[in-house]
């Protein structure tokens, strides 16, 4: 019989990987029978099915002073632990009626009991979850101790409570390896391991009336290369590897950026721009012009969506810093375009060893990834044959298929067979 499961996190909306993977998720649930529901800040989920609860978000004015008193403290004042605990109490009020709404079964925190965005929402859930005993799936993507802004804090014991809890209601699912063995380490909780994934059952969307105009628009000549990074513009997507790449291949070439910077500020986007004029390479921003859904703007103008954008790409960057798992790097195999991708430590441990063909460099771009890139673009058979390649191995790895005998495994603890 199903099930109905309740996601919860401080956004779903858009195109950031949470919300992405919630989504896949939701859709695997749904396909296996279950009814699935939606609790945040921002959504953009059906309407019949969500439940807004604004002070989830991290974005709201109260919640951003709680975040910044936790963090700029190193002792906590009286004052900071009221408000902890009064939000986290009216927090609780609104996951109770969430659960009384839709009827859950299910629980299913994305990330909120990860990463502190929201030190109020971690508590109120976890404490729902102590005194309900409610089945809840906690969905790890990134964790607090991978981020250096995190360790400096004066809420050490909300923390060790909360991020994540250990509880016996609790199953606790990682996206990496590395994420897995350091739960372990750091709390003796143990893990499933669900990668990212892609419904390589499915093909891809290719060419159509609304996006064959999609190199026009970006005002791309025919003639010109489009060299794409699907990413948004944060210092951890390392997109100046990009920008060298693009000017040491000394090729008529764009470089496309899909996606603004997002909640991380404008700094490192001013130097993405800066860096670009001093390679003297054409760096493109279309952000304005990238969005969920098709639509036209305000002003008359068409947007696209980034699946619009794949299947013009010659290649695709991704020279990431780091990264929680990878989710551009699974969207250009399943577009079937050839990838340029830094051997990030997640990548190095978990994804390389499948047997990928990438162009892989290593921090840093030597001639000879260089010269390799522009071979690789000279050779159509040889983009052929590697991206066939790269989506058989990604269709038995990172596949709804996986995900789904992962999750119904994960169900039967709960419910039995």
């Amino acid at each position: 019989m199903g099930k109905n499961i309740g996601f919860m996190s401080f956004r779903i909306s858009g195109t950031d990987g949470v919300s992405l993977e919630t989504k896949k998720w939701a859709h695997i649930l749904e396909r296996m029978g279950h009814r699935c529901f939606y609790m945040a800040g921002e959504l953009d989920t059906p309407p019949a099915a969500s439940f807004i609860a604004p002070e989830a978000h991290f974005q709201t004015d109260e919640i951003k002073e709680i975040y910044q008193e936790c963090f700029n403290n190193q002792f906590r004042p009286p004052k900071l632990t009221k408000k902890l605990h009064l939000y986290r109490e009216r927090l609780k009020d609104e996951i109770a009626a969430f659960i009384r709404k839709f009827s859950l079964d299910v629980l299913v925190p994305e990330n909120t009991l990860t990463i502190p965005l929201n030190i109020p929402l971690g508590m109120a859930i976890t404490e729902t979850v102590a005194e309900t005993g409610v089945p809840t799936i906690a969905h790890h993507h990134d964790f607090f101790w991978e981020r250096k802004r995190f360790l400096r804090n004066c809420v050490w014991d909300y923390f060790n409570a909360c991020y994540p809890p250990h509880l016996n209601s609790i199953q606790h699912v990682v996206i990496n390896s590395s994420a897995q063995n350091q739960l372990a380490l750091r709390t003796g909780i143990n893990s499933t391991l669900i990668p990212n994934v892609m419904d390589y059952a499915t093909p891809p969307p290719g060419i159509d009336e609304w996006n064959r105009d999609v190199r026009q628009a970006f005002a791309i000549d025919d003639d010109e290369l489009l060299i794409l990074q699907p990413t948004r513009v944060v210092q951890r997507k390392g997109i100046e590897h990009a920008i060298e790449l693009v000017a040491r291949l000394e090729r008529k070439a764009a470089l496309v950026i899909s996606h603004a910077s997002g909640d991380e500020g404008y700094e490192y986007q001013q130097r993405v721009h800066d860096y670009a004029d001093l390679m003297k390479i054409r760096a493109i921003f279309v952000d304005d012009l990238i969005r969920e859904n098709r639509e036209y703007t305000a002003d008359g103008r068409k947007t696209y969506t980034l699946y619009d954008v794949y299947p013009f790409a010659d290649l695709v960057t991704y020279p990431s810093i780091f990264e929680g798992f990878g989710n551009a790097f699974l969207e250009a195999v399943y577009f079937r375009r050839p990838i340029m991708v830094n051997n990030y430590s997640i990548y190095s441990h978990d994804i390389k060893p499948k047997g990928f063909e990438v162009i892989e460099m290593d921090e840093y771009l030597s001639d000879r990834i260089v010269a390799l890139t522009r071979e690789i673009l000279d050779d159509p058979e040889r983009v052929r044959r590697m991206t066939d390649t790269n989506y058989a191995i990604a269709r038995k790895y990172y596949s709804y298929e996986m995900a789904e005998e992962a999750l119904h495994f994960l169900l039967k603890t709960f419910f039995g067979a």
